[in-house]
């Protein structure tokens, strides 16, 4: 698409992982985006902002700590399909976000996957390559510190779920 004078670029991010937990259990975790923090350690706060239980058009407003710089979003999910689907929209100063993140059973356990659209603004719209890089990179390790947290003995991960 052009943006005036510019081209800017679609950045896909797309990825998996597989957590020895149920669908519904790893889906109601990851539903509640006030659990983030808890397993990206980026994260410094994200709280629901919209009224009533957690489906489309709930919004977060979270918070990241970058480069000692804090980036505040808005989350807002688009699509809410229980244990299946979530999909959302992210708001950033420097880029939007969209996508989402699907679960499906397999043999007991829950494949997750992740499948995001980056629009960067501003100058970061002509480090296509090196932004995709790096979301990949950070999706990766956000959804491996959740499974350790979701793979811990008992259910201490769930309970406050």
């Amino acid at each position: 698409m052009l943006v005036g004078m510019g081209v800017m670029a679609m950045v896909q991010v797309r990825g998996e992982i597989v957590i020895d937990r149920r669908p519904e259990d790893v889906f109601d975790f990851v539903a509640n985006e006030e659990h983030e923090p808890r397993y990206n350690r980026q994260m410094r706060i994200a709280k629901k902002t919209t009224d009533g239980p957690i489906g489309v058009g709930t919004r977060f407003h979270a918070e990241m700590a970058r480069r000692g710089m804090v980036v505040p979003m808005t989350v807002e999910f688009t699509e809410f399909e229980r244990p299946h689907r979530i999909a959302e929209r992210v708001d950033m100063e420097a880029m939007n976000v969209t996508g989402g993140l699907s679960f499906e059973p397999v043999e007991g356990r829950t494949r997750m996957v992740w499948s995001w659209d980056l629009q960067p603004r501003g100058f970061l719209r002509f480090l296509g390559p090196l932004v995709g890089a790096m979301g990949r990179r950070q999706e990766q390790r956000i959804w491996t510190q959740m499974k350790r947290l979701l793979e811990q003995p008992g259910d201490s991960a769930l309970s406050s779920t």
